[in-house]
């Protein structure tokens, strides 16, 4: 495989989705947009979901694409299925962001060697704020999550990137595109 991994993670309510998302516009305001692909999801969630750009696919479906080996990467969380497809990542020039898991770090790495960890953070009153926005679950759910992310920490590994997601959205990827500016060797910080 041509391409180099970025896999981001982070718990529920840091901010990831709304971040890479964030990303992805500001890339696609380059010409020529940079060498960074944003791999879609197989996710066994409601079609209907607009939270990320993802293929719905029912639990009886996720699991025989898994057997037929159609995932790169795949694990559970919250209850639900996540995969990406070889397709997402293979014969890609450049590099592939990955919204991945926590739990699954560590297969990752061993299926990508080399590949970049991004662990996204954000202070706990902030995370509690913002999950409690998005009115998914009530209030003894969300606290139930806070204290989970709390242990099921990842510990940092030597050369894994960094970055708190508590300034603005524009400020986080604004700090997001000089970081990846830095390990990727990508222009994604304009220049005056």
């Amino acid at each position: 495989m041509s391409a180099k991994v970025i896999y981001v993670m982070g718990p529920s309510g840091v901010g990831k989705d709304s971040l890479l998302n964030c990303l992805r516009v500001h890339v696609q305001t380059f010409q020529p947009t940079p060498a960074l692909h944003f791999a879609r999801r197989t996710i066994t969630r409601a079609a209907g979901d607009a939270s990320e750009d993802h293929e719905s696919v029912r639990h009886e479906d996720f699991a025989q694409l898994a057997q037929l080996g159609a995932f790169a990467l795949h694990w559970q969380a919250h209850g639900l299925h996540y995969g990406v497809r070889h397709t997402e990542i293979a014969n890609r020039n450049g590099w592939v962001i990955v919204n991945g898991s926590r739990a699954y770090v560590q297969e990752a790495r061993e299926r990508f060697p080399g590949m970049a960890v991004l662990h996204v953070s954000a202070p706990e009153s902030l995370v509690r704020q913002r999950l409690l926005s998005r009115q998914r679950e009530a209030a003894v759910e969300v606290e139930a999550r806070v204290l989970r992310s709390q242990s099921a920490a990842v510990d940092v590994a030597a050369g894994d990137l960094q970055i708190g997601n508590a300034g603005s959205l524009e400020e986080s990827t604004s700090m997001l595109c000089q970081m990846l500016q830095d390990h990727t060797g990508l222009q994604l910080v304009r220049t005056l």
